[in-house]
């Protein structure tokens, strides 16, 4: 897996310091076999760590005078379909409010994804959009699932109709967005019902159409939704992941990288610069290679 960002501007930039959420994350479905971030000029300092949520970041600082800047990530993973039992998706999903029962085993440990954050307001059209689909008494698998069909039928992938700072409330007024959106919106249904729900940036292996070569860079970084599913028997927490953009559950083929209560949290790269320049253009690149 290899992921290219570069930034260029019209001016020298005389300090760049940046962090990167650019290493996917071991798991119990996902095997890390290696992994490296370089940046171009190279920077003074680099060091990677491990932020709240145990996402592996990247910090960097360039102070060498420069007016291109290239950060790329290349990884090798192995992943298998994450397992959720049958039973905790049988789960009515009025027993898994963390905010409404915390005594429920696990519920403090996901409070963060149960409250609202800075991009995912818990506004009453996402609450009434969802209440469709979370009726009294029914299995926490079967509402998601339907909320997950319902987002994918109603609304357009369109990148011209939003930016990264649109709202809920702009993306359920203009029904169209991107991944981001779609899964902020399904973050503000989910948490307006008082389910934990968190944000996941990734890459999803694209497949060329039959008879044609896969194209170098086509793929791109992506972004979907878990939904706590509560404490298995042996106390480690358990999660649905779904894909409102495609309409499916996540499988085999996509990589997780990191995950937090919104976007704003897991940004592929942000950072501060020192310069001059007035313009400045981002070109991003992605590829996404099954091995053998």
């Amino acid at each position: 897996m290899w992921h290219s960002t570069t930034y260029t501007y019209d001016d020298h930039v005389s300090d760049s310091l940046g962090i990167a959420h650019l290493v996917p994350r071991g798991l119990p479905w996902q095997h890390v076999s290696s992994y490296d971030v370089v940046v171009a000029p190279t920077p003074g300092d680099l060091a990677h760590d491990v932020d709240y949520y145990g996402n592996t970041v990247t910090y960097f600082q360039v102070t060498e005078p420069h007016d291109v800047l290239v950060i790329e990530a290349t990884s090798e993973v192995t992943v298998e379909v994450p397992l959720v039992p049958d039973h905790a998706l049988a789960t009515p999903w009025e027993r898994l409010r963390p905010l409404v029962d915390p005594g429920l085993p696990g519920a403090w440990s996901v409070t963060d994804f149960a409250l609202a954050s800075a991009q995912v307001e818990q506004v009453g059209a996402a609450e009434a959009y969802a209440a469709t689909s979370f009726t009294r008494g029914r299995p926490v698998g079967e509402a998601v699932a339907d909320l997950m069909h319902r987002i994918h039928a109603d609304f357009d992938y369109d990148p011209t109709a939003t930016t990264v700072t649109s709202t809920v409330d702009d993306i359920l007024d203009k029904r169209a967005g991107v991944c981001q959106d779609f899964a902020h919106l399904t973050l503000a249904c989910l948490r307006t019902h008082g389910l934990a729900g968190r944000y996941v940036s990734g890459y999803l292996a694209t497949e060329p159409a039959p008879g044609q070569d896969r194209v170098v860079g086509a793929d791109a970084s992506h972004a979907w939704v878990a939904v706590w599913l509560g404490l298995a028997d042996d106390g480690v927490d358990q999660w649905l992941a779904l894909d409102p953009t495609n309409d499916q559950w996540v499988g085999d083929r996509y990589v997780t990288v990191a995950w937090g209560r919104d976007y704003g949290d897991v940004p592929p790269v942000k950072g501060v610069i020192f310069t001059e320049a007035k313009k400045s253009t981002l070109q991003v690149a992605v590829d996404v290679e099954p091995l053998g």
